[in-house]
C-alpha cells in the first residue's frame, strides 16, 4: 500500500515569537530538533524524541509537530497499531492509529492540538484509512488541566471531532474497564466496505455484543 504524505506548514504569531505547525516531518529533520522538557507524558523527553524519529521513518508513520524555532512544543503521531494490541489482529494495512498527542504546558489553550490534527488530514491524504484513537483516562493530564475525568473526555471528543472522528462501540477490555475511556474513529471516503467489516470484527470479538 502506498502511503501518501503531503507536507503542510503554517505559522502562528505569538507576541514577539512565532510557532510553526508542520508535517508530516521526515526523520532526518526531526533528529535536528530538540524536545521541550515538559513533553514527558508518555516517557522522558529524550526517549520520546527518539520514538518520534523512529515513527517518522516507518512507511505508514507520520509525525505532525508544533515547534518554536528548533524546539518541539507539541506533536501528534500516526502509525500502525502495536502488535501487542487487539487492533493489529486484523492485519489491516489501511487501519492507522492516532497514537499520541501532547502539548507542552505553556503552549496549551492555543488550539495547537486542533491545528496539528487538521494538518495530518490536509488534501485528503487520510481518506484511504480508517483512523482510530483509544482514549484512556489514565493518560490524561487531569492534574495540570484542573479538569474532571468527564470534562477532560468531553475536551478530547471535541478535539477529535475537528476531523470528524466519532465515538464507536467496542468490547475491548481496556476501553470497557472505565466508562470514561472511549474509542473514536474516522472512516475515510476511499475505504472499502470489506475493511469496515474487518474493523467491526476487530472491535467486537464476543458475538453476544453484536
Amino acid at each position: 500500500m502506498e502511503h501518501l504524505k503531503l507536507y503542510h506548514v503554517q505559522t502562528i504569531p505569538l507576541e514577539e515569537r512565532c510557532l510553526v505547525v508542520e508535517g508530516p516531518v521526515p526523520p532526518g529533520r526531526l533528529s535536528e530538533l530538540t524536545m521541550h522538557p515538559d513533553l514527558d507524558a508518555f516517557r522522558r523527553p529524550a526517549e520520546q524524541h527518539h520514538a518520534l524519529v523512529e515513527i517518522a521513518g516507518l512507511n505508514e508513520g507520520r509525525i505532525i509537530i508544533t515547534r518554536e524555532e528548533n524546539v518541539i512544543v507539541g506533536y501528534v503521531t500516526f502509525h500502525y497499531p502495536d502488535e501487542q494490541e487487539r487492533w493489529s489482529q486484523g492485519n489491516m494495512e489501511d487501519l492507522i492509529e492516532l497514537g499520541a498527542i501532547e502539548v507542552a504546558n505553556d503552549y496549551r489553550s492555543l488550539g495547537l492540538g486542533q491545528k496539528m490534527i487538521k494538518t495530518a488530514f490536509e488534501d485528503g491524504q487520510m481518506e484511504q484509512y480508517i483512523v482510530f484513537t483509544t482514549e484512556y483516562y489514565w493518560h490524561w493530564d487531569l492534574k495540570s488541566s484542573g479538569l474532571s475525568v468527564w470534562d477532560y473526555r468531553k475536551m478530547m471528543e471535541r478535539l477529535m471531532k475537528v476531523v470528524d472522528m466519532v465515538w464507536y462501540a467496542t468490547d475491548d477490555p481496556e476501553i470497557c474497564s472505565h466508562p470514561a475511556n472511549c474509542l473514536m474513529v474516522r472512516v475515510g471516503s476511499d475505504v472499502p466496505i470489506s475493511s469496515e467489516e474487518q474493523f467491526d470484527r476487530v472491535r467486537f470479538q464476543h458475538r453476544f455484543m453484536y
